[in-house]
């Protein structure tokens, strides 16, 4: 049997203690968030795919990979994600650690960018920054990064932000294409798999609008999305 991984922190325990008012799923949230902490940032502020434990015992395996060049790459959604997933987490649980985590990731996928700021889809395969792309990264972490400018007071963040929106904005929607059945192209599911190479994705299209919104309708994303501290 496969060892489970353990997958960078994630929004839904945290917004169903919110649902309920049952505390539990939020300690829930917070004891993940604390072992993917503990198990993914390597000290440049990269990051694995997943981390294996031993189902039998909890031991650590160590790092791996599915969607990623390899387990010691980076695979760039998953990066995004962490970005996004401990900038939400510290929101929700106000522990400052989680905040320090979120900009050491920001930082690395921030040097990392090419000069198209369309991340690639993995920052550390051998073809990379020429390499194939994937646009859903680039909204994933345009929306952690302008909610990382609002809990730092750091420019710099929003900046990288309003560059990555603008550049998928540019080159990566479907407005030239007849057979667009989605808003954003050029995203990439799984390339070992060779599963979805530069397509569409639905959480492209979701992030790219939640950061147009976080940019144009500021005042109404605590409505559509729950920024609420604990």
């Amino acid at each position: 049997m496969s060892p489970p991984p353990v997958r960078l922190p994630s929004a839904r325990c945290r917004h169903l203690s919110g649902a309920t008012g049952d505390a539990k799923y939020l300690d829930i949230a917070v004891a993940h968030a604390k072992t993917a902490q503990r198990v993914f940032p390597r000290p440049d502020g990269s990051t694995p795919h997943v981390f294996d434990f031993d189902p039998a015992t909890g031991a650590p395996v160590g790092p791996g990979t599915v969607q990623g060049y390899s387990p010691t790459s980076c695979w760039a959604r998953g990066q995004a994600w962490g970005v996004y997933g401990f900038t939400t987490i510290y929101r929700r649980s106000g522990e400052r650690q989680f905040l320090a985590t979120a900009c050491k990731l920001a930082d690395y996928a921030i040097g990392a960018l090419g000069a198209d700021y369309v991340p690639v889809w993995d920052y550390r395969a051998p073809q990379q920054p020429n390499d194939i792309k994937d646009a859903s990264a680039g909204a994933i972490m345009a929306c952690g990064l302008l909610d990382l400018s609002a809990a730092t007071g750091r420019q710099q963040y929003r900046t990288v932000a309003l560059r990555l929106l603008s550049a998928l904005s540019q080159t990566c929607l479907t407005d030239k294409s007849a057979r667009a059945e989605a808003v954003v192209a050029r995203c990439t599911r799984n390339r070992p798999a060779e599963d979805g190479i530069e397509i569409s994705l639905p959480y492209a299209d979701y992030y790219l609008l939640e950061g147009i919104l976080r940019v144009l309708q500021p005042r109404d994303v605590d409505r559509a999305i729950d920024l609420s501290a604990p």
